[in-house]
């Protein structure tokens, strides 16, 4: 019979400890601490940082957050910073909450097929988002700022193709 490995629950673990506990490496841990305010290790009197049981929780949580859900380090930290406020750390989402959206793998590169260039056409007309009942006014009005700002962009890239010309580069 073999005898099972008891996990002894310890007061604070070394950074080493911590990481070899969670699955992941000290520079992201280090990184982590620099990106999310609610990680804030305590130094023992060598200086080296010393993680608490209540934060190798928010770490495992961070970890969720962004390798298992598919969250970016913006939407994690605030996704982090509502759970610790609420005091629903790694709970379940409730229903009425959107999933986060998972990240698509990449398409493997292909070389691409020489292209005669286009005639630039004119954008389709963005859609009336004001009129939508189901948005408020704030939301609309950001959803136009959005839209617009893609569509500036657009132009400035066909700009910048019409001056490239049809030169391809590696």
């Amino acid at each position: 019979m073999v005898a099972k490995a008891r996990v002894q629950k310890r007061l604070y673990y070394k950074i080493g400890e911590a990481c070899k506990t969670l699955g992941i490496q000290p520079y992201v841990l280090r990184y982590w601490e620099t990106e999310f305010p609610a990680l804030t290790p305590s130094k023992s009197r060598s200086g080296q940082r010393v993680y608490s049981e209540k934060e190798l929780e928010i770490i495992r949580r961070i970890k969720e957050l962004l390798y298992d859900e598919g969250y970016t380090i913006a939407g994690a930290k605030k996704k982090l910073e509502v759970e610790l406020t609420s005091g629903a750390l790694g709970e379940e989402r409730d229903d009425d909450e959107p999933a986060p959206t998972a990240r698509a793998p990449r398409p493997a590169a292909q070389p691409a097929a020489p292209e005669k260039p286009a005639t630039v056409s004119p954008p389709p007309a963005a859609p009336v988002l004001a009129a939508s009942p189901s948005l408020d006014t704030s939301a609309a009005k950001r959803i136009e700022t959005l839209v617009s700002g893609i569509e500036d962009a657009l132009r400035e890239a066909r700009a910048i193709q019409a001056l490239l010309g049809p030169k391809r580069f590696p």
